[in-house]
This record gives structure tokens, C-alpha cells and sequence, in this order.
């Protein structure tokens, strides 16, 4: 799915977000504060917009996903980042690895969001971060009422006008709408093996950024 709509995803997303994806992804390269000498890790990284202002502050970035298509989209626009090929459930490299993983927009994607996190833990050395950016659940009700009407009608529709796979947004569309509300992913968080667990809103809830700790040592029983 997400091999077909690669070629026009970042368009579409900033599209159908009435502009405000580069907004929420500043707040995530501000959240992450990347430095030299910082390795991250993109996970479900797409094209690379998420990983390219991490790699412009100095961070030694590793884009990875698990399209092809968006990998080969990737390539062509930013052919000095290192994309790779990756599944978000069984990560390939080693443990410690990492001083920050991130995921924005990814995390809904995967079959299993309990053992991606446990994965992003396993491979983000001890003291390490977590920044995830995901759609969440406007904090008013209203607000939520008139959001949730246009994701299930708007952003389809508009999506059969402007992509050659509708398909591929209805589902997001849908995906939105059953993901887990603030409180609901920093469980997933806590269950997972992340401490100090905390998120900050942006655009009325519709997007929150999660962060997370990875223990220092390991607890004792």
C-alpha cells in the first residue's frame, strides 16, 4: 500500500493536514534537540522528512522502513542519508545501540504496537529516548466531534481527487480513528519498558508527541 502512494505521500500528507505536517515535525526536531554525535533512529521513516533535520543539525540519522517504494522515493531526494530497509517488529541491530528512536506518523502502521515499542527499548542504549509523534484525540469534545466527521468523510474524498490509490488514505483515515488516545500510548509506553513517560499536544490534540525514558539499569525483581 504504502509502495503505491510513495511518489506524492509528503504532498498528500501536507494537503490533507491544511499544511500543518512541517509544523508538527519542528516540534519533533526541537523535542529531539539532535546534536553531533547523537545516533538515531527513524523508524518508519518514509522519504526521509523526518530524518532530513536531524541529519542537518549534525546527528548521525538511520532512516528505516518497511516500503520499498517510500525507501526508493527516499533515496532519490536525500541520496546522502543511509535508508534502510527494516521491520519496526524485529529490528536489525543490536542492542544499545541508539540515543534517541523515533517514529512519527509510523507507529499506527504496524501489526504490533506493543512489540515496536519493545523493540525501539531493545535497541536504544540505557538513558535513552523515545520521541514518538503519532495522531492522537482532541482534548474538546466539539472540536473531536467535528475532526473525527472529517476524517471519515473529507480526507477520503479528498484523497480520491488527488491520489491514484484512495484506498491507502481511507485506511489511514480509519487508522486515525481507532488509534489509542494520550493516555492509551503512554500505557503502551510504560507496558513496554519506558519510564517517565510524559506527551505535549499540538493543533488541539489532533497530534501528540510521546516521549520516554529507557531505564538506566535494568529492575530488579
Amino acid at each position: 500500500m504504502f509502495d503505491g502512494v510513495a511518489k506524492r505521500y509528503d504532498l498528500l500528507n501536507d494537503l490533507l493536514s491544511l499544511g500543518r505536517t512541517k509544523a508538527w515535525r519542528r516540534v519533533v526536531t526541537a523535542t529531539i534537540d539532535p546534536k553531533h554525535g547523537m545516533k538515531i533512529l527513524d523508524i518508519a521513516a518514509g522519504t526521509g522528512s523526518s530524518s532530513r533535520p536531524l541529519a542537518d543539525r549534525g546527528a548521525e540519522v538511520i532512516p528505516l522502513d518497511f516500503s520499498e517504494g517510500m525507501l526508493a522515493a527516499g533515496r532519490k531526494r536525500h541520496p546522502d542519508l543511509p535508508f534502510t530497509q527494516g521491520d519496526a517488529l524485529n529490528l536489525p541491530f543490536k542492542a544499545d545501540n541508539f540515543d534517541i528512536s523515533t517514529i512519527s506518523f509510523g507507529l499506527r502502521n504496524t501489526s504490533d504496537t506493543l512489540a515496536a515499542l519493545k523493540e525501539a527499548l531493545r535497541v536504544t542504549r540505557p538513558g535513552g529516548r523515545i520521541v514518538i509523534a503519532e495522531f492522537s484525540q482532541p482534548t474538546n469534545a466539539i472540536f473531536r466531534i467535528i475532526y473525527l466527521r472529517y476524517l471519515m468523510r473529507a480526507l477520503p474524498a479528498i484523497a480520491k481527487k488527488v491520489s491514484s490509490n484512495p484506498d491507502a488514505y481511507i485506511y489511514l483515515a480509519e487508522s486515525i480513528r481507532a488509534w489509542p488516545n494520550q493516555k492509551g500510548l503512554a500505557a503502551l509506553l510504560t507496558e513496554a519498558g519506558f519510564e517517565r513517560v510524559g506527551w505535549q499536544n499540538l493543533t488541539f490534540g489532533i497530534v501528540a508527541v510521546h516521549t520516554g525514558y529507557k531505564p538506566k539499569s535494568e529492575p530488579t525483581h
